[in-house]
């Protein structure tokens, strides 16, 4: 059974994954959401003022009441500066399984932080959520994503075509992703 905790601060090497607050809209929105080079990868696509941002920030910091929701704005240790998001969501309650979504802003990309944070909140949802599996998926045209997949132990189980259908009208492929419970905890185990 899938042990719901909230969405609890997280903690790396560099990182420290918490829950937004409303004084984070602006970050938000500079740092990722209306960066088309980032949102380009998301369904909804970029945000073209605050006001939009704030209202997604407030949605997000409102859903903090449940239990079942888990999102953590990515923090830089080092600056102090919001540079993403990550969370899980569509919890199947019959398998125990969900998915996870990440976002990090453009200037961060390439740097690990995506490595670090999914490692992170995967580690946090094996052990402490007992989650069965987690698995994400990415456009086929943002193969970056996949690496960081890759990198913390997911195996590519198949590609749907014309998956979603983006801001700009498009529709894209889709890489599917996953990892079990007892693949992780092995992987830890061997080092």
């Amino acid at each position: 059974m899938i042990k719901f905790h909230g969405t609890p601060t997280l903690e790396t090497e560099r990182l420290i994954l918490r829950r937004l607050v409303i004084e984070d809209a602006q970050n938000f929105f500079t740092h990722w959401m209306s960066d088309e080079r980032v949102t380009d990868n998301l369904i909804k696509g970029a945000h073209k003022s605050i006001k939009e941002s704030v209202e997604r920030v407030t949605n997000i910091v409102n859903e903090y009441e449940e239990q079942e929701f888990c999102y953590w704005g990515i923090e830089l240790k080092a600056t102090g500066d919001l540079i993403g998001a990550i969370d899980f969501y569509h919890f199947d309650l019959g398998t125990e399984n969900c998915e996870v979504g990440f976002t990090l802003g453009y200037d961060w990309w390439n740097q690990g932080y995506g490595t670090e944070s999914l490692k992170a909140v995967m580690e946090f949802g094996f052990r402490h959520m007992n989650i069965h599996k987690i698995s994400a998926a990415h456009n086929s045209d943002n193969p970056a994503s996949g690496k960081i997949m890759q990198k913390v132990g997911m195996k590519q189980e198949g590609l749907i075509r014309h998956m979603i259908r983006n801001a700009k009208n498009q529709y894209k492929d889709c890489a599917i992703y996953g990892i079990l419970q007892e693949e992780y905890l092995l992987q830890v185990k061997m080092g």
